[in-house]
């Protein structure tokens, strides 16, 4: 389904093309001013902070300010204790591992290879990213202050300077979210998915009743531009439970691509018949419907449209939408309530720290190899040519790895506008036409406060644009905020750009150069991925241990539920791209995303199986139905995996003996419950509605497959 987005790009009109992208991008949304008002006040009150009180390293706290905060102020108070504990964990890692190996040159260049390698490890690992990024500055910065030749006591009043300027930015920001928090209570997850409910229903309502429906084209547009993002990382970042996060990423990535039709939809021009208008009007009743549910914190009811309605063939766009609706109650299959799974988890007193798989997905390591020997690189460099000045290439590095996974050449051109601008245009700009004609700090803030609004907006973009913000403001507070005192030297100036530039060239050279692949190659990859661990899930528990077939599915449900993120961003990042295979890059970006939304469907079903498939309390199975189900989920794995080998061009002969074994799997099952009591009959009819839910979500994805690859 082609998006807005898709339609944007054409090489004809490159300026026409930006200036609409610029415009989609810069255009504010609901939350967006409070957003970064946020930040912006946070920020400031951390740079008055340091500046009164003559603290140096401010920029730190500066940059935690933004990159800490989040659209939801209750995430950012639950992860304050986790942050400052890292912080503590930083600074002492750095006092106490630095005493051993100061004094031997060997040792001391080994140390700062593997605290590098450390702190990259840290950014792919953890799952707390504010957290994370803590930690990998207090080392970036930490670890070139023990390479100064200066007393050992020198070195330790500095780094403690370090962790102070740390410890400011996310006390100031915790204390910024806890008063907003008390202005601005909310569901995080569910006010933003009904907000985008309600547009969808609106502009359904409009064309029902044939008024003008500018105002909710213009939201639908926002919304679609904005994505579902930010909803995704507060979900995966958050400490709900591993099925509510499940359930509710299911229902995110539905309203995100009800959203993509909708902006489409938009662009069209037509006239409905009456049974457009029919479709119209229950389409836009079961979205109402679907909305005041989930508000309501109830389970949607089961949708079913009518498939005899044949729209026209201009706005055969409905049925998409029908189709994608549909599929929202699928999201809770197996629950009775949404409150079965009530956030927070019961085990979130439990600080998780690390991803399920920090210790066996090989893509951690890759990126800490890869991440370290950019850092390495620019450490040799500007440590062989005794320039110590552009030591901020090594922080660079750093808060440039926060976004450097599935790097395309979209993220490179961000970074280098971003510190081009922040660092040429603004900062030594300001330095010199505005900052030698301020005699207070009360002209500084003015300055500041309109510098850091100006790369927040830009922070608050979607994710094809918002690093450009961050950069804009790392380049900005690493010239200005480095000492206490307002910087008027063009040459400190230029060593902190040269750095930054530095930096960002190494990451480029590392990451897209001699380790890096096309983002339409990494989005196929990993889509690929999908299916082949999803053929693992569909083979689980192998293991008749309950906590150990426990712990491995949820370590396979989060490495799958990080792919499909990962599918939808290299999915934004191949719009950026261009080459002699573009077109046929945005039509396998075009597929992927028509399948996307119906694996994600059959991944959250099979969990539902899951707990039938493990003989839970009260869930047990009898050893006829329990054999017909392995065969179905041995076949099942084997078809997805079918379609792992089609997308890989190798052959596969069809799905026959997966719709034999769910005729058996159906046949077994009726025989069983025909003479047992109403309540056993329910309990298997349940179990069998989602069986039969994955053969037509299964059979449907290998049908389109077949027919497009």
């Amino acid at each position: 389904m082609a998006t807005i987005a898709d339609s944007l790009p054409e090489s004809s009109r490159p300026l026409a093309w930006f200036g609409e992208f610029l415009k989609g991008e810069l255009a504010p949304y609901p939350g967006r001013a409070a957003l970064v008002a946020r930040m912006t006040f946070a920020t400031t009150l951390v740079m008055m902070i340091c500046m009164t009180f003559r603290i140096s390293y401010g920029f730190q706290g500066a940059i935690y300010a933004l990159l800490i905060t989040r659209e939801s102020p209750r995430a950012t108070l639950r992860s304050a204790g986790t942050m400052l504990l890292v912080t503590g964990i930083g600074a002492a890692y750095l006092l106490i591992s630095a005493g051993f190996v100061i004094n031997i040159s060997i040792l001391h260049f080994l140390w700062i290879i593997a605290s590098f390698f450390l702190a990259f490890y840290a950014l792919s690992a953890m799952t707390n990213h504010g957290a994370a990024t803590i930690f990998a500055i207090m080392i970036a910065v930490g670890v070139p202050l023990w390479d100064h030749h200066v007393s050992v006591e020198t070195n330790v009043e500095d780094t403690l300077r370090v962790m102070l300027a740390s410890l400011i930015g996310v006390a100031v920001t915790a204390a910024v979210e806890v008063a907003f928090v008390r202005m601005k209570p909310g569901d995080d997850i569910v006010l933003p998915v009904a907000e985008r409910l309600a547009a969808v229903q609106s502009l359904l309502t409009g064309y029902l009743k044939d008024r003008p429906v500018d105002r909710e084209v213009e939201k639908i547009a926002r919304l679609a531009m904005l994505g579902t993002s930010t909803l995704r990382s507060a979900l995966r970042r958050s400490d709900y439970s591993p099925e509510y996060t499940a359930q509710m990423s299911g229902v995110v990535a539905l309203v995100g691509r009800l959203m993509d039709i909708a902006a489409t939809l938009t662009q069209l021009s037509f006239e409905f018949s009456a049974t457009g208008q029919k479709q119209l009007r229950n389409l836009a009743t079961t979205v109402a419907r679907i909305r005041t549910d989930l508000m309501n914190r109830q389970i949607p009811q089961s949708i079913h449209f009518d498939p005899d309605d044949e729209p026209l063939r201009s706005v055969t766009l409905l049925r998409e939408m029908e189709k994608t609706v549909a599929l929202i109650p699928q999201a809770f299959a197996g629950s009775q309530s949404m409150d079965e799974y009530p956030p927070p988890s019961a085990d979130s007193s439990r600080l998780k720290l690390f991803a399920a798989d920090a210790l066996t997905n090989p893509e951690h390591l890759q990126f800490a190899l890869k991440g370290c020997l950019a850092a390495s690189l620019c450490y040799i460099i500007y440590d062989s040519i005794a320039w110590p000045g552009i030591s901020s290439a090594v922080t660079t590095c750093l808060l440039t790895g926060l976004s450097t996974i599935g790097a395309s050449r979209q993220k490179q051109i961000l970074r280098f506008a971003g510190a081009l601008v922040g660092g040429f245009l603004i900062g030594m700009g300001s330095q010199i036409f505005i900052l030698p004609y301020l005699d207070s700090i009360a002209g500084f803030i003015v300055l500041f406060v309109l510098v850091t609004a100006l790369a927040s907006w830009f922070v608050t973009c979607s994710p094809r644009s918002s690093y450009f913000g961050l950069q804009v403001a790392l380049a900005f507070f690493l010239i200005n905020l480095q000492e206490f005192a307002v910087q008027t030297s063009l040459s400190i100036a230029r060593d902190r750009v040269v750095g930054i530039l530095l930096g960002l060239f190494m990451m480029w050279l590392v990451f897209d150069q001699l380790w890096g692949a096309p983002a339409a190659v990494e989005m196929k990859r990993t889509f690929i991925s999908n299916l082949r661990l999803l053929a693992e899930v569909a083979r689980e528990p192998l293991s008749r241990e309950l906590k150990v077939a426990s712990q491995h599915g949820y370590a396979l449900r989060e490495t799958i539920n990080a792919n499909f993120d990962k599918v939808r961003s290299l999915a934004d990042a191949v719009l950026f791209e261009f080459g002699s295979s573009r077109q046929q890059d945005l039509a396998l970006r075009d597929r992927i995303r028509q399948w996307q939304p119906q694996l994600r469907m059959l991944f959250l079903t099979r969990i539902a199986l899951w707990k039938y498939r493990i003989q839970l309390p009260g869930l047990e199975l009898p050893q006829s139905v329990a054999l017909a189900q392995q065969e179905f989920d041995h076949d099942l794995a084997t078809t997805l995996d079918g379609m792992a080998d089609r997308m890989e061009g190798k052959t596969f002969e069809g799905s026959d003996n997966f719709k034999r074994s769910v005729n058996s799997l159906d046949q077994t099952i009726r025989t069983y419950y025909s003479g047992t009591s109403h309540e056993v009959a329910a309990q298997f009819g349940v179990f069998l509605s989602l069986s039969h839910r994955i053969e037509s979500l299964t059979l449907s994805l290998d049908e389109e497959m077949q027919h497009k690859t």
